[in-house]
């Protein structure tokens, strides 16, 4: 069986934790091979070779730099301890979301899967989330969540989507985790200028075009997606919740799926939009 290849970053606290007891969890009904990877968000100046040698530009003291790389790697190392020799663990030095985005698409991961706190407000606004930031510009999906979600069963999946867009999209991942889990899958979109008719006709040329085979449509009037999800998924209690991002996001640009990285607690599978 071909193997899923899931990326989770860690820095150590509870939210990275969440992200891998799902992975674990999901693990136990397809094959996947986890990799933690821990990013030391240092200034530019510090670089760490592929044998791990620290280089820094003399203003910085190497030493302090070389024990918290040796604090770092203890860290991953109880983290491989704690869950299998088979979990792979990697340390990399530079700009958190930028690092993780490069090393999860050099390495081909099929999955980056991340924790979040969510952010509100002005911080949303200002400098959101690394989660959201990352899948603002990865091009590997992204999956986040907020709290633990240790008992979820993948029984509904949900796709929010603009079923007229003609470019066929990469839905490999969720091709693979529909016939590895056999979930109802539901697809979702809002309604705006086209009938509910013409809706339903898109969602079945868009089901053929991408190979999933059964699935349940559901059009929702409400004010924009963010809330047309939230209200469906009350409605009807969705598992897992998947949405397209054009990876527009910013302090100008008011992106559906950073919100909902951002506010929802259920599981946020993100991909880029063609």
């Amino acid at each position: 069986m071909e193997k899923i290849k899931v990326l989770i970053p860690t820095d150590f606290t509870v939210q990275a934790e969440f992200a891998y007891i799902l992975v674990n969890n999901l693990s136990k009904m397809t094959n996947m091979e986890i990799h933690f990877l821990h990013v030391m968000n240092l200034p530019e100046t510090i670089t760490m070779d592929l044998n791990g040698a620290i280089s820094t530009c003399g203003e910085i003291d190497k030493n302090y730099i070389e024990s918290l790389v040796e604090i770092a790697k203890r860290k991953l190392n109880q983290l491989q301890d704690l869950y299998g020799e088979d979990k792979h663990i990697h340390l990399q030095i530079g700009k958190t979301n930028n690092t993780i985005i490069d090393f999860a698409e050099k390495n081909k991961f099929d999955l980056i899967a991340m924790g979040t706190k969510g952010a509100w407000g002005l911080k949303e606004k200002i400098s959101g989330t690394e989660t959201q930031l990352v899948a603002r510009k990865s091009s590997v999906p992204v999956l986040s969540l907020m709290c633990d979600r240790s008992n979820l069963e993948l029984k509904n999946i949900l796709l929010v989507h603009q079923f007229d867009e003609e470019i066929k999209q990469d839905l490999v991942l969720l091709n693979k985790i529909i016939s590895d889990f056999k979930p109802n899958v539901h697809f979702l979109q809002l309604a705006k200028e086209k009938s509910e008719e013409t809706i339903k006709n898109d969602m079945n040329t868009f089901a053929k075009a991408h190979k999933i085979t059964d699935f349940k449509a559901h059009i929702l009037h409400d004010k924009d997606v963010e809330n047309g999800v939230i209200h469906f998924n009350q409605m009807n209690n969705m598992d897992i919740v998947c949405i397209g991002t054009h990876g527009k996001g910013g302090f100008f640009h008011s992106s559906a799926t950073e919100k909902l990285i951002n506010h929802m607690f259920k599981p946020i599978i993100s991909f880029q939009i063609n």
